[in-house]
């Protein structure tokens, strides 16, 4: 079974490598510029000694200035093939943990051949974007929760000072000791960042303006306005290209309205959820990050990364009840690699063809999401607690092992 994964690795890691180095070309954006150019610049900037203070494109937590100085490290390779080697040592430790992970007790290995099939389906983009290196801290994090909590929390925390969204690991962790290991850890990383850079804190500034990316799911309604004369533009905007003009600051209110009800659901969630299992966190984090990036304002390609990664871990566990939502974001993100870069001109031109292919990897996400949620609601939450009822002791997988199913 071991030797098979790694040669299925193998081969499709070769095709994609094959990809970021342009030996196979992709139709559409030259997917690398974000290393070549943008990662790059950022690279030379840090490596004086000071955040990016005046790119508007700089919207990352402190710690990404690890994530983007660490290509400097690797020796006799140039800042763009060494970033691309990373790349790969990362999804090889994500596919190891999961192995690992695979042939212990009650656990399973059909999580790493989702990892397997599921990131070459995003196309190039999986290896241009520093979103895998954050994905591998996640992985390691749930695997760890169980028996290390606090370990499992210190990654959080670094992740949540990677890229912010690694804080919903934490979603569906009971131990104290997590939590604070989490908050020790990303305090500690903020001092430390914020002493040692100036404008460290500068991405939370770069963030108020922005419209809405073409991408999200809030985007499908200017895509279908533009055929009836709306009277916006599409532009290049902090960083990626969005809708500006009548109406967006709204949809983009919206948006930012539904986050804040998903968040509302998952608090709701944690008050009433009474049995919890080993694979309770990983199901409560995918669940988590599945809502809050089909509720962004902002859908980059990147994000199905996370998502990959995450629905690997719950396949790891015999019990996790994600496998139908896991199945439909393995459908998206072969949508997305059509979407962006194969497509995206037709998207970014609001044709009916990319359009329908955005419309259909955004509806998959939303179905992935309210079926996680219903999957974690049953799975968690007994009858007697559904629509309010009395509160009764949270009971672990071990617990109800002893009195039975």
């Amino acid at each position: 079974m071991t030797a098979g994964a790694v040669a299925a690795f193998a081969l499709t890691r070769t095709l994609l490598l094959l990809w970021v180095l342009k030996v196979l070309p992709v139709r559409g954006p030259d997917v690398t510029s974000d290393v070549a150019v943008i990662y790059q610049g950022w690279y030379e900037v840090l490596r004086t000694g000071t955040y990016p203070l005046d790119d508007v494109t700089w919207q990352y937590p402190p710690a990404a200035a690890l994530a983007i100085l660490s290509p400097g490290l690797v020796p006799s390779l140039d800042y763009v093939h060494a970033f691309f080697a990373l790349a790969l040592v990362c999804d090889a430790a994500v596919l190891g943990l999961l192995l690992y992970t695979g042939r212990r007790p009650g656990k399973s290995v059909r999580g790493a051949w989702f990892w397997i099939a599921g990131l070459p389906l995003l196309g190039p983009t999986a290896y241009a974007r520093y979103d895998l290196m954050v994905t591998a801290v996640a992985v390691a994090a749930l695997l760890a929760a169980a028996r290390r909590p606090g370990v499992a929390g210190a990654l959080a925390g670094f992740g949540a000072m990677l890229k912010v969204w690694p804080v919903l690991l934490l979603a569906g962790v009971r131990q104290g000791r997590a939590w604070a290991a989490a908050a020790v850890t990303g305090a500690a990383l903020l001092l430390v960042l914020t002493a040692s850079m100036p404008g460290a804190l500068a991405f939370l500034g770069f963030q108020r303006d922005r419209g809405t990316e073409v991408e999200s799911l809030g985007a499908l309604v200017f895509h279908v306005a533009r055929h009836f004369g709306w009277e916006g533009q599409v532009l290049l905007n902090y960083g990626s290209v969005e809708f500006l003009g009548p109406y967006v600051p709204l949809v983009s209110g919206v948006a930012l309205g539904l986050t804040a009800a998903v968040f509302g659901w998952l608090a709701v969630w944690r008050l009433r959820a009474a049995e919890f299992s080993a694979a309770t966190p990983a199901d409560a984090a995918f669940t988590a990050v599945l809502l809050f990036t089909t509720t962004s304002r902002v859908i980059s390609p990147q994000y199905l990364v996370w998502l990959l990664g995450l629905a690997a871990v719950c396949l790891a566990f015999r019990r996790s009840r994600m496998a139908a939502p896991g199945l439909l974001v393995l459908a998206a993100t072969g949508l997305t690699f059509l979407e962006f870069p194969i497509w995206f001109d037709k998207v970014v031109a609001s044709d009916p063809l990319g359009v329908a292919v955005l419309a259909a990897r955004n509806g998959l996400l939303v179905a992935a999401a309210l079926l996680a949620c219903r999957r974690l609601w049953t799975g968690t939450v007994p009858p007697g607690r559904r629509r309010g009822g009395r509160a009764l002791p949270a009971r672990s997988g071990r617990d109800r092992a002893s009195v039975g199913p």
